[in-house]
C-alpha cells in the first residue's frame, strides 16, 4: 500500500495524521461511484477492503462506463489531478455502433455545442480497429466535463456501445482485471507529481 504521513504539532504535542492512500480500480460496467445508491445498485466501495480509511473517487465514471478510476483520502492531490488547468490527459477506448471514418474523427476534434451552450471536443481521436458494423476508437480528453464523449457522439448521431478509460496522465490501467484494486506505486506517484508540477507526496 502506498501512503505518506505528515508530522503536525499543536502546542508542541504531536498529532498523528492518518495514512494517505492512493488506489486504482478497474471499475466494471454497471457499478456506480457513489458511496450508497438509492436504487440499490452495486458501488465501487463493494470492491474495497473493509479496513481502509474513507476514500473518495477522483472524478467519476458513469454507470455504463468502465475502466480506470482513482480513489484517495488526499483531497489536495485529488484536486490537482482534477484541476482544469493541469490538462491531465485521460484516454478512453470507445466502441461505437458504426464504421468510423475520418469525417467522424474530424467532427470530434472540431467539437460540438450542446443545447445548453457548452462546447465539447476531443483533444485527439483515432481509429483502433473496425468491423463490419462497428469501430473501436481511442479518444483523448484534457478536460473532464460530465459524460463528455457520450454527449459528443450522441450529438453526432453515433451510438456508444462500450466506453473504457484506459489511462489518466501517466497512470495506465494495464492488465488490472475488472473489479480488482491495487495501490499506486511510488514510481507512479512520482510520475503524476512530475506532470502536476511536483508536490512531494512520496
Amino acid at each position: 500500500m502506498h501512503f505518506g504521513k505528515d508530522r503536525i504539532e499543536v502546542d508542541r504535542r504531536l498529532v498523528e495524521v492518518g495514512a494517505r492512500v492512493y488506489l486504482m480500480i478497474n471499475k466494471p460496467r454497471g457499478v456506480v461511484t457513489t458511496a450508497s445508491d438509492e436504487k440499490g445498485r452495486e458501488t465501487v466501495y463493494a470492491f474495497l477492503a473493509a479496513d481502509l480509511p474513507w476514500l473518495a473517487p477522483v472524478g467519476r465514471l458513469d454507470k455504463a462506463s468502465e475502466g480506470l478510476l482513482l480513489l484517495t483520502n488526499d483531497s489536495e492531490w485529488a484536486g490537482k489531478v482534477l484541476a482544469p488547468e493541469t490538462h491531465l490527459d485521460k484516454t478512453y477506448h470507445v466502441q461505437i455502433g458504426k464504421v468510423a471514418g475520418q469525417a467522424l474523427l474530424d467532427s470530434m476534434l472540431c467539437g460540438v455545442k450542446t443545447p445548453e451552450g457548452h462546447a465539447l471536443r476531443a483533444k485527439r481521436a483515432r481509429i483502433l480497429r473496425s468491423g463490419e458494423k462497428n469501430s473501436w476508437l481511442e479518444v483523448v480528453l484534457d478536460e473532464g466535463k460530465n459524460r463528455q464523449i457520450r454527449r459528443i457522439l450522441d450529438y453526432l448521431g453515433v451510438e456508444v456501445l462500450r466506453l473504457v478509460r484506459v489511462s489518466i496522465g501517466p497512470l495506465q490501467l494495464g492488465e488490472l482485471a475488472k473489479g480488482d484494486v491495487r495501490p499506486l506505486s511510488s514510481a507512479e506517484m512520482l510520475a503524476v507529481d512530475r506532470v502536476l508540477g511536483g508536490r512531494g507526496s512520496v
